[in-house]
């Protein structure tokens, strides 16, 4: 049901967008939102009963309709949120705005209208005692003139002149009687609206120091939990760079891993060059031995030669022959000693480097 009927005489005096808030029912602290997005908050002047309305509707639903009475107050909590209770509807509303200059402008509105209200109030009342004190003197002066009638005049007179004020003096009565009626009727709501009222301050009063409680409590809380974050990213921090120098000390290990497997092929193939030199060293004894047998042959041969002239010749020919051999095979013994006995050097020398790389890893 739309607040504002097509036929009706209110018109819009002031509009602006804000998200719209409630307070929660069962715990009266926390705000439930009334619309998903910015809607469009109004106030309306209805100039037959001569009253305010604050009016918001969200597509086919009506979000706010309250009634802006002289006991209203609009409260700024914040740069950008503002908030008043209406105790007809027993609810408080609240307002987001997109800028501070907005809520400005609607608090100023609010007061405006609060002040236009009190003011039609005052003038109602003003009105009704005014009728009241007229009714009243009516019936105080239409008694004299009635007696001034009575005794001035004839009994004819009487009857053509007290009927009708008689009847005017008891519908002015009636009219009075029916003022009061509703004066009283209006005290007692008024009353009961002010009592409602200050039931709603009270309540209100309460919610705003709990609300009050309640934000120091989460500000403690938010502060512990910042503190605890930036514990925790300085320890994340300190664990990313423990995880920095581990993977710094596997990429060491792996390449002395890469160099201790190239040390070890090295030694493989300086092992095999080793064999091969201990195979070329088991065939210098044989040689030894056939020089010390052909030494042998040349000295039974100069023996058995020393009459024979032509063979010594020829022995010597092959004596000499077989010493420049001997002499050949000695340099080459000799020069491989000394290669192999280098070859041992350098075997020795490469087998401490390797243990002791093995033990400093």
């Amino acid at each position: 049901i739309s607040p504002v009927p097509p036929y009706s005489r209110e018109q819009p005096i002031f509009t602006t967008r804000a998200h719209v808030f409630q307070i929660d029912p069962s715990t009266k602290k926390n705000w439930v939102p009334a619309s998903k997005q910015a809607v469009t908050v109004s106030y309306f002047y209805d100039s037959t009963r001569n009253s305010y309305r604050i009016i918001s509707v969200d597509g086919a639903k009506v979000i706010i309709n309250s009634t802006i009475t002289p006991n209203m107050t609009f409260t700024k909590t914040s740069q950008k949120f503002g908030q008043w209770a209406d105790s007809r509807a027993n609810t408080v509303f609240g307002l987001g705005f997109p800028s501070e200059q907005q809520l400005t402008k609607f608090a100023e509105k609010f007061q405006e209208v609060k002040e236009a209200a009190k003011l039609a109030r005052d003038r109602s009342q003003e009105k009704i005692e005014t009728s009241s004190n007229h009714s009243q003197e009516s019936g105080r002066e239409t008694p004299s003139s009635t007696r001034a009638s009575s005794v001035n005049g004839t009994d004819d007179e009487k009857a053509s002149h007290g009927g009708p004020a008689e009847a005017h003096l008891k519908s002015e009565n009636d009219k009075l009687k029916i003022a009061l009626a509703q004066s009283s009727c209006n005290v007692k709501k008024w009353e009961t609206e002010l009592q409602t009222l200050r039931e709603s301050n009270a309540r209100l009063t309460t919610a705003l120091q709990e609300s009050a409680a309640s934000i120091e409590h989460w500000k403690k809380q938010f502060s512990a939990c910042k503190e605890e974050n930036d514990q925790l990213r300085v320890k994340i921090e300190e664990l990313e760079e423990q995880c920095n120098e581990i993977n710094k000390e596997k990429e060491r290990n792996a390449q002395l891993s890469r160099r201790l497997q190239e040390l070890e092929t090295e030694l493989q193939d300086k092992e095999l060059e080793l064999e091969e030199l201990r195979k070329q060293g088991e065939i210098i004894p044989q040689l030894m031995s056939e020089c010390e047998s052909v030494s042998e042959q040349l000295q039974d041969a100069e023996k058995k030669n020393k009459d024979l002239e032509e063979k010594v010749r020829t022995l010597r020919t092959e004596v000499e022959e077989s010493k420049h051999r001997q002499t050949n095979l000695k340099t080459e013994l000799k020069n491989f000693l000394d290669v192999l006995d280098g070859k041992i050097d350098e075997l020795h020398d490469f087998r401490q480097g390797l243990s002791k790389l093995g033990v400093d890893n």
